[in-house]
């Protein structure tokens, strides 16, 4: 009886998991053969094009690529600090009654939709970037293009970055803090023992060793802001232009997905040219994955 249970307890685990595989085989391998009449009718245009006409069948996705890249960017470079210092103070510094308190309510903006984010970018953050905070940066910065501002109204890169940070902060704070707190205190004894203060000791040897588990919560928050769609139309613009500064209007790959797929999806050319869009996001991530593995190394 014993061995039969066993045997099905096995035969579980084994079939959940190659069920979980297929599933991912064949979502992935759905999306590029649906695509892959687009990568083959346009070649490599298909990535550096930027004309994008479903009349004259003409699909280049360059515009996408750049506003996705410098929307991610801006994103990653204002939630990484914000998150590594929260995860830090939580970890290390909060007494016990603060963390119970505080780690909830971050962990409390993962389950707000991104249609509610969009909306409170939309109708709360923009009047204050339009009237202040985009005019502060131009006034001061302005004569660095990266920071001219471009355009008036307050969307762009800038505010559709915020939004997303605020949106990724509690993957990346949860998976860092709990990294850092799984640190073996032997190590911050030896540390104290050779003359460092707390300080000195969370950043020569708490943050190095927690080093892999800091990467995975960005990598999974680079994930997010790269995948993520409702928000960003809201957002972000939705022209089909390269931004020239972290002000500048752009057009996301997700974005262009949505608005369009509704009413693209009879011709097969138009459907092929907007599920390769999804198969060049879906690569993009697998790079990201695998030079973030090459940087923070195997498990041991």
């Amino acid at each position: 009886m014993k061995n039969v249970k066993s045997n099905l307890f096995w035969l579980s685990l084994i079939g959940c998991t190659v069920l979980t595989a297929a599933t991912t085989i064949f979502f992935v391998g759905f999306i590029f053969y649906v695509a892959f009449p687009a990568f083959q009718s346009q070649g490599l245009y298909f990535l550096y094009g930027d004309v994008w006409s479903y009349d004259k069948e003409i699909f280049g996705i360059r515009n996408f690529i750049a506003g996705t890249f410098a929307m991610t960017a801006v994103t990653m470079v204002i939630a990484l600090p914000v998150s590594l210092f929260t995860a830090v103070f939580l970890a290390e510094y909060a007494p016990r009654k603060v963390v119970t308190i505080l780690r909830p309510m971050i962990e409390l903006l993962v389950g707000i939709p991104s249609v509610v984010y969009g909306i409170f970018g939309l109708f709360v953050l923009k009047d204050v970037f339009d009237k202040t905070i985009d005019s502060l940066i131009a006034s001061n910065l302005g004569f660095i293009p990266l920071f001219a501002d471009h355009v008036v109204g307050g969307e762009g890169i800038l505010l559709a970055s915020t939004v997303l940070a605020i949106m990724i902060l509690p993957t990346i704070i949860t998976i860092s803090e709990d990294s850092l707190r799984s640190v073996s205190f032997s190590y911050k004894e030896a540390s104290f023992a050779l003359g460092a203060n707390h300080w000195q000791t969370i950043k020569k040897v708490v943050i190095p060793t927690a080093f892999r588990g800091i990467l995975l919560g960005a990598v999974l928050g680079l994930m997010r802001a790269m995948g993520e769609t409702m928000a960003i139309v809201m957002l972000l613009g939705n022209i089909a232009k390269t931004p020239q500064g972290i002000m500048d209007v752009g057009y996301a790959m997700t974005s262009k997905i949505l608005n369009d797929i509704t009413y693209n999806m009879i011709d097969d050319e138009s459907r092929s040219a907007l599920f390769g869009i999804a198969a060049v996001l879906f690569l993009m991530e697998i790079i990201v994955v695998v030079l973030a593995r090459r940087i923070g190394g195997r498990p041991s």
